[in-house]
C-alpha cells in the first residue's frame, strides 16, 4: 500500500469521526435547548404575582376634607310694601352698619292707606267725644222722670262702643304708620352687601321682593356679617371619633395658595347622613380682614391620631368575594393560601387589617380574579414607581446564588424586589 493510499484513508477516518462529533454536538445542543424551552414553558404558564408586607399603621392621620365657607351672618332683604324702587344707595361690596338705608320705595297706594287711617282715627275720636259728652247729660238726668234708667244705660254703653272704635282705628294707622317705616330698606347689622337685585323703577310686592319679567319673586339685598365664617365639613362615619369641643383644623382656599387659616370647633349634627355616611360639623374661623368671602370652597386639614401597632394595607391588595374579605399569601412554596381578614379604617388608598395577616407574610399585590386557594405562583419584581422605588437601589456586593424574589415592602422609601440569577 503506497503513501498516499494510506493518508487518503486517514484523511476519510477523521472526516467520519468530525461528523460523528458535530452529530452528537447537535443532538446535545438540541436536547439541552429543548430542556431549557420546557423549563421556561413550565415557569410561563405560572401566574406571576407581586408580592408586598403588611407595614405598621400611622402614629397620626393626616385627613383632607372638603370644606363650605359661609358668612356668619347671612340675610336675604325682601320688600314689605308694594311699590316702585325710588332709589338705591348701597351696591354689591358696600360695608354697611346696622340701619344703613339700602333703598327707598315709593308707594303711593300706601301712602293714600296710610292718611285715610289717620282721617278714619280723626273721626273715631270726634265720635268718642260727642258720646261722652251726650253719656254725661244723659247721666245729669238719672232718676228724673225727664229720661228712663235705660236710655241712660244706652248712651253710656254708646260712648265705650266709640271709645272701642276709636282704640281700632288707632291700631290701624299704627299698622300702616309701621308699613311706612318699610318704605326704606335698611341693612339689619354691620356687613358687606353681597347682593343688589333692585334698580330704581323696579316694581316689588309686599313679602315677596323684586319681580322680574317672568313673574319671578327674588330679594332686593342680600347682606353677609363676615367678621368670622362658618365651616361646614362632611366628616365620613369612620373618622367621627375625631369630632370634639377640642377639634382643630386648618383650612386652605384656592385664591391664597400656601397660606392656611386656624378653625375651631363649633358644633356637629351628631346624626350622619343616610345618604353619603357623613356628619356635618361646623367649625369657625376669624375673618377681621374680610380675606374669605362667603360660599367659597375650601379644604379642611385634620390631624387625628393613629395606632402603629395596626398593620395596613393598599386596598389593591384586598380581595371581595362571597367567602368574605380576604388576602392572597404566599407560603415558601410558592403556592397560595387566601387568608380571611378582618379590616377597620379606610386610610384613603390604604386600610388597616385587625386580624388575619402578620408582618412577614408575603401577600399578593393586585391579585387577578381568576387566582384560587393553593395555585402555584411564579413572583417578579415590582413596576418601578408603582410599588418600588423609581430609582435603582444599590446592589450588594456578592449576592447570592440561591436568592430568590423577596416580598416587597408597602411603601416607596424600602428597597425594591430582586430576582435571582435563575431567572
Amino acid at each position: 500500500m503506497s503513501a498516499q493510499t494510506s493518508r487518503g484513508r486517514l484523511v476519510l477516518i477523521l472526516v467520519v469521526i468530525l461528523a460523528i462529533v458535530l452529530a452528537g454536538w447537535g443532538i446535545f445542543q438540541r436536547n439541552m435547548h429543548y430542556d431549557n424551552l420546557a423549563r421556561e414553558t413550565t415557569e410561563n404558564a405560572l401566574p406571576q404575582v407581586q408580592v408586598i408586607t403588611a407595614q405598621p399603621g400611622p402614629d397620626h392621620l393626616n385627613l383632607d376634607l372638603p370644606a363650605n365657607i359661609s358668612a356668619w351672618y347671612l340675610a336675604p332683604i325682601y320688600a314689605q310694601v308694594s311699590g316702585y324702587v325710588k332709589m338705591w344707595y348701597k351696591d354689591i361690596g358696600a360695608h354697611v352698619k346696622t340701619g344703613d338705608v339700602l333703598a327707598e320705595i315709593d308707594t303711593p297706594g300706601l301712602d293714600a292707606q296710610y292718611a285715610a287711617a289717620k282721617a278714619n282715627l280723626d273721626v273715631a275720636v270726634a265720635r268718642y267725644k260727642l258720646a261722652q259728652i251726650t253719656s254725661k247729660r244723659w247721666k245729669a238726668l238719672e232718676g228724673t222722670q225727664a229720661v228712663s234708667q235705660q236710655e241712660v244705660d244706652v248712651q253710656a254703653a254708646n260712648a265705650e262702643a266709640e271709645k272701642a272704635q276709636v282704640e281700632a282705628a288707632r291700631h290701624e294707622m299704627e299698622r300702616y304708620q309701621a308699613l311706612e317705616g318699610f318704605k326704606k330698606i335698611v341693612a339689619p347689622f354691620d356687613g358687606v352687601v353681597t347682593a343688589r337685585l333692585a334698580d330704581v323703577g323696579d316694581y316689588v310686592n309686599a313679602g315677596r321682593g323684586d319681580v322680574g319679567a317672568r313673574g319671578n319673586a327674588t330679594e332686593l339685598f342680600s347682606v353677609a356679617d363676615i367678621h368670622a365664617m362658618r365651616i361646614f365639613v362632611s366628616v365620613p362615619q369612620d373618622y367621627a371619633y375625631i369630632i370634639s369641643p377640642a377639634l382643630t383644623a386648618t383650612l386652605s382656599v384656592p385664591q391664597f395658595p400656601g397660606r392656611t387659616f386656624k378653625a375651631r370647633y363649633v358644633a356637629t349634627a351628631a346624626a350622619f347622613n343616610p345618604n353619603t355616611r357623613t356628619v356635618n360639623t361646623e367649625l369657625m374661623v376669624d375673618n377681621p380682614l374680610g380675606e374669605l368671602w362667603p360660599d367659597s370652597f375650601a379644604t379642611a386639614h385634620f390631624e387625628a391620631p393613629g395606632d402603629a401597632n395596626i398593620l395596613i394595607l393598599p386596598q389593591g391588595a384586598l380581595i371581595f368575594r362571597a367567602e368574605g374579605m380576604q388576602v392572597a399569601v404566599v407560603d415558601p412554596t410558592d403556592h397560595v393560601h387566601l387568608v380571611p381578614i378582618k379590616v377597620g379604617t379606610v386610610l384613603g388608598t390604604t386600610v388597616q387589617v385587625l386580624s388575619g395577616v402578620n408582618r412577614s407574610d408575603r401577600i399578593i399585590n393586585n391579585p387577578s380574579a381568576g387566582l384560587l386557594d393553593g395555585d402555584k405562583v411564579r413572583i417578579v419584581p415590582g413596576t418601578r414607581g408603582y410599588n418600588m422605588p423609581s430609582t435603582q437601589p444599590k446592589k450588594p456586593a456578592a449576592p447570592s446564588q440561591d436568592d430568590d424574589v423577596r416580598a416587597m415592602p408597602m411603601d416607596n422609601s424600602a428597597p425594591a424586589a430582586e430576582t435571582s440569577d435563575h431567572e
